[in-house]
């Protein structure tokens, strides 16, 4: 998306993040996301570690707040999750990343919208989970929402994968729907309700391109460790020696991953264009 506001958005190292001769919607352009996350992650990436291991403690602080820290996290995801956009938005025009930018939706002016964002994430995400019950009963639903202790014996008689599988499905058009979301909230001033429908049609739209940036994460998130875990288990035969060899790796992985999202948000709606005001916008 160009024009004379809003030149062609590009790449850390000075080249086009929109390559014009990749379709969006096509599976190349999935991976092109995966390979533009590790280039941002490249330019700073002690920075980007430090944000990514301020993002979990204070997830974990929230986790800790008494009767609502189940669903604190969840509540306050979006509005932390623009930090690491806001990250990677400063990686793209070769400013310095702080911890501070983990904050920057707090200070935004559509701090509001994206809480009320956090509240539709939660109630999607507890939907997804009670549809699960159609498959198990409400075993899923009774471990994820009302953490009870259930015995291995009940999990064994269960179809808790068939159960996860079905939340999963139920959720995806939500994710469709968020995955832009609060990027269009707090960069395009929109209002919740219009964020989340032209999220969800921008990432029907671009479908192939998900499909293998989803697959290519799955390979190097999960595939790629587990296989790298079960080969130095077999070697060493060490439990410690294998996890002082994945956990970092997994650890950084994510991270990149987070940087990631922020491609996928550039080719489809451009650079994000500061000189709107959330009045004019609306």
């Amino acid at each position: 998306m160009t024009n004379e506001t809003n030149p062609t958005p590009q790449r850390p190292d000075g080249n086009d993040m929109n390559p014009p001769k990749l379709p969006l919607n096509s599976s190349a352009k999935g991976w092109d996301w995966v390979k533009l996350g590790f280039l941002l992650f490249r330019q700073q990436p002690t920075e980007i570690m430090a944000l990514f291991f301020a993002y979990m403690f204070t997830s974990l602080g929230l986790s800790l707040v008494p009767l609502i820290g189940q669903v604190l996290p969840l509540l306050l995801m979006p509005t932390l999750m623009m930090g690491f956009m806001q990250a990677c938005r400063r990686v793209q025009n070769r400013e310095k990343v702080t911890v501070g930018v983990l904050f920057d939706g707090f200070r935004s002016p559509a701090l509001s919208r994206l809480l009320w964002l956090g509240v539709v994430y939660v109630l999607m995400a507890v939907l997804a989970i009670a549809v699960s019950g159609l498959a198990d009963g409400g075993m899923f639903w009774d471990v994820m929402v009302l953490q009870k202790e259930v015995d291995e014996a009940a999990i064994k008689n269960s179809d808790m994968l068939s159960a996860a599988l079905l939340a999963a499905l139920a959720y995806l058009p939500a994710l469709m729907a968020f995955w832009y979301a609060g990027a269009l909230i707090m960069w395009n001033g929109m209002a919740v309700s219009k964020a989340l429908f032209y999220s969800f049609f921008a990432v029907k739209r671009a479908a192939y391109a998900f499909i293998a940036y989803g697959a290519a994460w799955i390979l190097i998130g999960v595939i790629a460790p587990t296989f790298v875990a079960m080969l130095i288990g077999a070697i060493v035969g060490n439990v410690f020696a294998v996890m002082i060899v994945v956990v970092p790796i997994s650890l950084a992985l994510t991270a990149v991953m987070y940087c990631s999202f922020y491609p996928t948000y550039v080719d489809v709606f451009g650079k994000p264009d500061f000189t709107i005001t959330i009045s004019e916008a609306e």
